[in-house]
């Protein structure tokens, strides 16, 4: 890279805007949606859409719930025009879906798009020809005049031979484009929108779509934002236009700039699903509607299957979503580091049942786009003690004491750091297992069974000490007083019971029981032991086993 100072570049110009509105102003609805996916988005794919892709891509979008889709470039290929044909005939676009077709400022591009749309119920015409001083120097070199004459001859071809569109029934729009809009300057960009509006001479009750693109992103989003409000205040047909916007992601900032373009004044917006597009790519309209979404704005686009909408965008693609991109990333639910694992849990189970949304760490619901709930927390060697809790909660059930939180978490996080990679569900689970309930050594359990007279309960058991029987008998208060007292007989350590939990894992008559006991030794050690069974008595005496052997693990 160039030391500094640099001078290879030069910083954008910003725009003269001293009375600007838009840094004041707040989101309040969604903007007209329009998929661009089959052709900007279809374009960038190094290997296109078949048309029976296309074909299902649409009917995705549908569903979605966007009513203007820009179906293809008919004059460019023979797929396209066929596509846009076979769409048309086979009447596959429903009564309040509009399809848009682009189209250069050339007669005959124009003609043959025209043809295209024969039959179409509701059609866009998306006109363009590039504005910007590199454009008319480098490109085309032409004047300002000549620029503006281009794009005005189009219309009034549009205006004129569409009129057999219109007599047969299509409801014909026009949609204009100064490529290159954010590179334009303002005062020509307005020039030529005017021009262009002077043919079509629309109304408030059937406006133009005037498209300001941010064909390849150089500034700032707040200086888009400027050329935007710029623009809406300059217009004198204001009412009888509607602004469009078209942002690119090659600064990474297509979404905020275009959120600040809605604060300006724009009432469209074009893009793609997941971003796909030339370069960086198009603006992604699944995460500008989901952060519309989470500020209570009701977008009109259905994402509540996100991961049926990300197969079918992949598969048709042949591109796939990053595992941290917004929303749909396999990823972006996940929390590894320990306390946003604690942060997570302990917020959640505060959430209450039609009280705003306010977990933390979590902007979204995952259940509002059909996300589970299974992979918000994963465990490797950064975790804590909380989200290895919640895992075999929200996996397995077992609901751990809170001073049981540190121990498993330490046992875990060891693991963790051993095998150097992320831990599944099931190898957490098969490890609190092989720690708390497969323990059978040195100490197992082979018969207990307890009477009660008077309220003192005696027990009689059966156990094993390095392999060797052992009948033991106790009383107590309890079936754990009686057995903690059969075990002192014993040459087992002593210990005292500091704290009992108990709860049920599973429903109905299969249901097991699942205890939990800490276990304090002579030295005053602390630490838990486990135990499950179908008979909660059971479950208790083999958590204490449990805690004995680990107590003898531990020296």
């Amino acid at each position: 890279m160039q030391p500094s100072p640099i001078n290879k570049y030069r910083p954008f110009p910003p725009v003269d805007l001293p009375g600007r509105k838009w840094p004041t102003r707040t989101l309040t609805r969604a903007p007209l949606w329009c998929s661009v996916d089959l052709r900007d988005g279809n374009q960038a794919l190094a290997q296109p859409m078949s048309v029976e892709e296309k074909l299902e891509y649409f009917e995705l979008l549908v569903r979605i719930g966007f009513k203007e889709i820009e179906v293809g470039f008919p004059s460019a290929s023979q797929i396209e025009f066929d596509f846009i044909r076979r769409l048309i005939e086979e009447k596959l676009i429903p009564a309040d879906v509009s399809i848009q077709v682009l189209c250069q400022c050339r007669e005959d591009l124009v003609a043959r798009t025209l043809e295209s749309l024969r039959g179409a119920p509701s059609a866009i015409f998306h006109l363009y020809n590039s504005t910007s001083p590199a454009q008319r120097r480098y490109v085309f070199g032409m004047e300002k005049p000549d620029i503006v004459g281009i794009a005005t001859r189009s219309t009034a071809q549009i205006r004129r031979d569409g009129r057999t569109l219109v007599d047969a029934g299509t409801r014909l729009r026009l949609e204009y484009s100064p490529e290159s809009f954010n590179s334009t300057e303002l005062d020509f960009a307005l020039e030529i929108c005017e021009a262009v509006t002077d043919v079509w001479q629309p109304t408030p009750a059937n406006p133009i779509i005037l498209n300001l693109p941010a064909t390849v992103e150089y500034s700032t989003p707040n200086v888009h934002a400027d050329q935007i409000e710029w623009m809406c205040t300059h217009l004198r047909r204001r009412d009888a236009t509607i602004i469009s916007l078209h942002t690119h992601n090659d600064r990474g900032t297509g979404v905020a700039a275009t959120e600040l373009a809605m604060l300006a004044g724009a009432d469209r917006v074009e893009g793609t699903l997941f971003g796909n597009g030339e370069r960086t790519g198009n603006l992604d309209i699944v995460t500008l509607a989901l952060n519309l979404h989470t500020q209570g704005i009701a977008t009109g686009l259905d994402f509540g299957d996100i991961n049926a909408i990300r197969e079918v965008y992949e598969r048709c693609t042949r591109l796939e979503v990053p595992p941290r991109q917004p929303y749909a990333g396999e990823l972006v639910f996940t929390a590894f580091s320990g306390s946003h694992q604690d942060a997570i849990k302990k917020s959640w189970s505060k959430q209450v049942e039609g009280a705003p949304w306010d977990v933390l760490y979590i902007p979204i619901d995952p259940a509002d786009i059909g996300r589970s709930y299974r992979a918000i927390i994963r465990i490797n060697s950064q975790s804590g003690k909380g989200g290895v809790a919640y895992v075999l909660e929200q996996e397995f059930g077992f609901h751990l004491p809170k001073l049981m939180h540190r121990e498993i978490g330490k046992i875990i996080n060891e693991l963790a750091d051993a095998k150097g990679t992320e831990l599944t569900p099931a190898e957490i689970h098969g490890a609190f297992r092989q720690e708390y309930l497969d323990r059978a050594a040195p100490v197992a359990l082979r018969h207990f069974k307890t009477t009660e007279r008077d309220s003192v309960v005696r027990c009689e058991s059966t156990i094993e000490i390095d392999g060797k029987p052992h009948k033991l008998s106790g009383q107590g208060n309890g079936p754990i007083d009686a057995f903690v007292r059969a075990l002192a007989a014993t040459a087992l350590p002593a210990f005292e019971v500091i704290s009992y939990v108990e709860h049920s894992l599973g429903r109905g008559a299969e249901a097991q029981a699942v205890s939990y006991i800490q276990v304090k030794s002579a030295r005053g050690s602390l630490l838990f032991g486990a135990g499950i069974d179908t008979n909660i008595e059971l479950a208790s005496i083999k958590a204490i086993v449990s805690a004995l052997n680990r107590l003898l693990a531990a020296g």
